[in-house]
């Protein structure tokens, strides 16, 4: 902490400190003389914040142009998915175009990357939105743009002891 410090014979150098010393003092009695004016300033001072907030697109609402959606293809077959791992960029759209050609139900399991993006048709994954089932010769597309890089696991949770995982990078 500074404190005054002559800088010469007959002056003194006013520190930071004091600076702010003084700021203080002065904000104490306007409000004692006017409490209105800093109780305004606050109000002034939250609604401008209010109002920014307002501006911004709400969480997982982006503006995506749909039609601009890049498609990736993702098979399931007998316990794998082709190709096992998929790369994507935040903040872009995409339709994920599932097919099974698999015998058997297979589901395609990321819990964690259906929450850190945003679904344009969240009613093709499961109630909880989760997975992504598909009886033997479905087709489903999945619109999304993915708002969060990470790494995300992905798997057939019926069939994912024998081998049939993989990982889903957003960049």
């Amino acid at each position: 902490m500074e404190r005054l410090v002559p800088a010469a014979l007959g002056t003194t150098h006013r520190s930071p400190f004091c600076s702010c010393l003084e700021r203080s003092f002065k904000r104490v009695i306007a409000r004692a003389i006017n409490p209105d004016l800093e109780l305004s300033r606050w109000f002034i001072g939250a609604l401008a914040c209010a109002l920014a907030v307002a501006a911004q697109p709400a969480l997982g609402e982006t503006n995506a142009d749909w039609s601009q959606a890049r498609r990736v293809d993702l098979i399931e077959i007998e316990y794998s998915f082709e190709p096992s791992h998929l790369t994507f960029r935040r903040d872009r759209p995409y339709r994920l175009h599932v097919e099974n050609h698999g015998h058997e139900t297979h589901e395609l399991t990321a819990p964690d990357f259906f929450k850190s993006v945003e679904l344009r048709n969240p009613d093709v994954l499961n109630q909880d939105h989760t997975e992504l089932v598909l009886q033997p010769g479905d087709k489903k597309d999945l619109d999304f743009v993915a708002l969060k890089s990470g790494r995300y696991d992905m798997r057939c949770a019926d069939h994912d002891w024998a081998g049939m995982t993989g990982d889903i990078t957003v960049e």
